[in-house]
């Protein structure tokens, strides 16, 4: 009998690869442990996405192997696509398997199974449970639209999207063993449905969801939507929002940036930073509060320190409540890596230092502003006592005991300690 340990870098869409290859081989008799020290194998879900997350990596297979020198590590994920022959070289790895060819590790840990060629298919993964009390639901995969900074499109590949109704299926198998809190997850949110029949749109599918399992969920299970874009923020998208009793107060933009033209420069020219401003202050008559996250690049190519401040400018407007700042790094096979004016690394971390700061603020006015609320609604995530509201906001029960890992909980927040709302229950899980 073999038993196997993973371990996930990266995305959210990372995570949820991971468990259904952990799913189909526990269904062929392997057995998931723990501790890697008592694995047979172990599977690393890599991520490219930045060279700090190539030597997170790194790291880890050599802790692996130093840890457990007789356990074959196996490497799979976005850094197995783009850096395969440098990998194989890793104390302890005995296969490398790229991002394209992932789906295969589904047929188990030993087998190897013929691909489907070159042409996109989204890739058989699924799960029935999850081994988080928040489940993440793959909706896309991939991207088609080749930003200038991003190695995404060279790892993943061209966008693919899943069918409407095995998104349904699989929430409704989630539904029944016990996961209230679903987060709709892809690479490129903007792009699903294009090669689906019919072309729906992203919104169309949270509408769908909406339909079919409002009725019986609204107030007792929730969706989550991972990052949309600002091009994403329409007429439509307000309308879905709006009416909605099952989507969480609270989005993630992918940003960026805050400069029109550093956008451009990062083939991101189809949306205006404005854009996000004014959606969110029309959202505001449907959601008076909301958590709000975006993702923000500095010292990217050419970015000078006036386009620097509209970034600083744009993040003061938006009622921002937390945020993912990262200082540009050179990912090879991008187009941005022969950009012309190059920033300094010190300028770059300078840069993000003062985003991050002013992002700070931001969230604790926000988590300050949460104790006037009646009441949160808290998705439990540990026996801890560990949760999240629906606005995103970290949470923990003041008496842990007794709240069930997956319940949601009306709680009413008492006070913030260190940048977690303490609450205290106001009625048993739902």
């Amino acid at each position: 009998m073999t038993t196997f340990h993973t371990a996930t870098l990266g995305c959210k869409i990372n995570q949820y690869e991971t468990r259904s290859i952990a799913e189909a081989w526990a269904g062929r008799d392997a057995v998931e442990v723990a501790d890697p020290r008592e694995a047979d194998l172990i599977l690393v879900n890599s991520c490219a996405v930045t060279a700090n997350a190539v030597a997170d990596l790194r790291q880890a297979v050599r802790r692996f192997h130093r840890d457990n020198p007789e356990a074959g590590i196996i490497i799979t994920g976005c850094a197995a696509q783009v850096m395969p022959d440098e990998l194989k070289q890793l104390p302890g790895v005995v296969r490398v398997v790229a991002q394209a060819d992932k789906a295969q590790l589904l047929a188990g840990p030993e087998e190897i199974v013929p691909g489907d060629g070159d042409k996109p298919k989204f890739a058989p993964f699924s799960i029935s449970g999850y081994g988080r009390a928040r489940a993440v639901v793959k909706v896309q995969d991939g991207c088609s639209h080749f930003c200038t900074y991003c190695i995404v499109p060279l790892t993943r590949g061209r966008s693919v999207s899943r069918d409407m109704a095995e998104v349904e299926a699989e929430i409704g198998r989630l539904l029944g063993a016990g996961f209230r809190e679903f987060i709709l997850s892809g690479i490129n949110l903007r792009h699903f449905g294009r090669d689906l029949s019919g072309k729906p749109d992203f919104w169309d599918l949270v509408a769908r969801l909406e339909k079919t399992f409002a009725l019986d969920w609204a107030g007792r299970a929730r969706l989550r939507i991972s990052s949309v874009e600002p091009g994403q923020l329409t007429d439509k998208a307000l309308d879905v929002l709006g009416a909605s009793r099952l989507v969480c107060p609270q989005l993630h933009l992918s940003l960026q940036s805050g400069d029109p033209d550093v956008l451009k420069a990062m083939g991101r020219g189809h949306y205006s930073p404005q854009t996000a401003v004014e959606f969110m202050e029309r959202l505001k008559e449907f959601w008076p509060v909301m958590g709000l996250g975006a993702d923000l690049i500095t010292g990217f190519p050419g970015e000078t320190e006036p386009q620097f401040e509209n970034t600083m400018e744009l993040c003061r407007a938006l009622p921002l409540t937390y945020g993912h700042v990262f200082p540009y790094s050179e990912r090879p096979g991008t187009r941005a890596v022969d950009l012309p004016g190059s920033v300094d690394v010190p300028v770059r971390k300078e840069r993000a230092a003062r985003l991050r700061k002013l992002v700070g603020r931001k969230k604790t006015a926000f988590l300050k502003r949460l104790l006037d609320l009646p009441h949160l609604d808290v998705l439990v995530q540990d026996e801890r006592g560990r949760g999240v509201s629906q606005f995103y906001a970290a949470c923990r029960f003041e008496n842990a005991p007794g709240r069930a890992p997956r319940s949601l909980v009306r709680a009413h927040p008492v006070r913030v300690e260190k940048g977690v709302v303490i609450v205290e229950p106001l009625e048993e899980g739902k």
